[in-house]
């Protein structure tokens, strides 16, 4: 079982950082077989390998998970939440300029996608373009997820105004947000079943997942107060699934085989009933919470360990540059080769397609994200900084202020909650991502 951690810092998980490597990775996999036509056979394997939405249930269980826990945090030790205004700066910062340039890129130079009108570019700009049909552009297939992933950002500062308040319950905020993505997801889902909504569009909308990052807040509550001593007895059970991670993936691979049957919908390019939809998300939430339960609760041990290497961090620290590049590489890939549709080597086009995407990933992360993000830190400046120039600073035990405390870490975007190996002003690098 993990110690427990009175002090008011908010340690990193270091070993959470593979997770998006790991997500963008299965994301990639999935649509190389979708392309190469090897996830549309009949085949078990080839099953597996089309279900890579469970890599988009894993970033946004892990999202939920890392921009939930500072506000659960500051109620379970009493110190101020995170401020709106630089949350929201520091997620912008983060997510818009390495998009921006992708949707340059793929809307500018990509062949297939010839002139777009104005309209269209406003509405991949703005993330507002899965609110349209016909929205589906070379390159950018991925970018729902992103589109919905910001609009989580939008609701998640709200529910933590909700579910946790000054005085730490963490039973009852635990509550809330369950309740309230089950609520929201299942009244969505009832929806598309009746008629009002379509799945075939309404499917990417953020309701649909929001069971996804409500999970993921559940997750970061249970987290805070496990740390805290805070938690129910029965909540140490997450601590013992921590230490056996083994047992966990052994879970996951069985709902993996699962989800590869028609009871998650069909394989090829029939559309799934909104009930088989229902079911496959049920299954990748239970999925994406024993990954996230396997490496962040627990103590430490081996295989938090692989996690936490150097090349498993760089890999987490490029990944949304994966995520953002690697559907472009795919579509040149087959362009130069001339290559139609549902053809080629797997593994071939897998390797390309991946060492293309890090390439590219690299050149983004080191030239554009990196060097925004040291920029960002310095504005605007958290309150605690503020109140300390006019000595308003609150003291802490041990001589710490406010101040004192975000500097060692936690809140995304302030502290260290999230951030890659060797980079203290990267704050949260959520990768983005989705087999279209």
């Amino acid at each position: 079982m993990s110690e427990t951690v009175t002090s008011h810092r908010l340690s990193r998980l270091p070993s959470l950082d593979a997770l998006r490597a790991l997500g963008a990775i299965v994301v990639v996999s999935a649509h190389v077989s979708f392309n190469t036509g090897v996830g549309l056979s009949d085949s078990w394997g080839a099953a597996l390998l089309i279900r890579g939405d469970v890599g988009v249930a894993i970033f946004f269980v892990l999202s939920g998970f890392l921009l939930f826990r500072p506000f659960a945090h500051a109620s379970a030790v009493g110190t101020n939440r995170p401020g709106l205004g630089r949350f929201f700066w520091r997620r912008a910062v983060r997510l818009l300029p390495a998009y921006w340039l992708v949707v340059i890129v793929c809307l500018s130079v990509v062949p297939a996608n010839g002139p777009a009108p104005a309209s269209e570019w406003v509405r991949f700009m703005t993330l507002t373009h899965i609110y349209w049909e016909g929205w589906l552009r070379a390159g950018l297939t991925q970018s729902w997820s992103l589109a919905t992933e910001v609009a989580s950002y939008l609701v998640l500062p709200f529910m933590a105004l909700v579910a946790v308040r000054r005085r730490w319950r963490p039973v009852r905020s635990m509550v809330i947000v369950l309740v309230t993505g089950v609520v929201i997801s299942g009244t969505w889902f009832v929806l598309m079943d009746t008629g009002p909504l379509s799945t075939a569009r309404h499917t990417l909308w953020l309701p649909t997942y929001q069971i996804w990052f409500s999970a993921g807040m559940a997750l970061a509550i249970a987290h805070v107060a496990l740390r805290t001593g805070t938690a129910p007895a029965r909540w140490r059970i997450l601590d013992d699934m921590g230490a056996a991670p083994g047992a966990c993936w052994s879970m996951v691979l069985a709902l993996m085989a699962i989800a590869s049957t028609p009871l998650a919908g069909p394989l090829g390019l029939a559309p799934a009933t909104s009930a088989e939809l229902g079911f496959k998300t049920t299954l990748w939430l239970f999925a994406a919470a024993l990954v996230l339960i396997s490496a962040g609760f627990g103590p430490a041990n081996r295989y938090k360990g692989v996690l936490s290497s150097p090349p498993a961090r760089w890999l987490g620290t490029v990944s949304y540059g994966l995520f953002l590049w690697h559907p472009l590489v795919l579509e040149e890939i087959f362009r130069l080769e001339n290559r139609p549709i549902f053809s080629g080597d797997y593994v071939i086009t897998f390797l390309m397609t991946l060492a293309g995407g890090l390439a590219l990933a690299a050149l983004s992360y080191y030239i554009l994200e990196r060097p925004l993000l040291r920029w960002s830190s310095r504005w605007p400046r958290p309150r605690a900084d503020r109140r300390r120039q006019d000595g308003e600073g609150p003291q802490r035990p041990g001589g710490q202020d406010d101040q004192g405390l975000r500097a060692q870490g936690g809140v995304p975007g302030i502290g260290r909650e999230g951030e890659p190996a060797g980079d203290r002003h990267e704050g949260e690098r959520e990768p983005r991502l989705q087999p279209a």
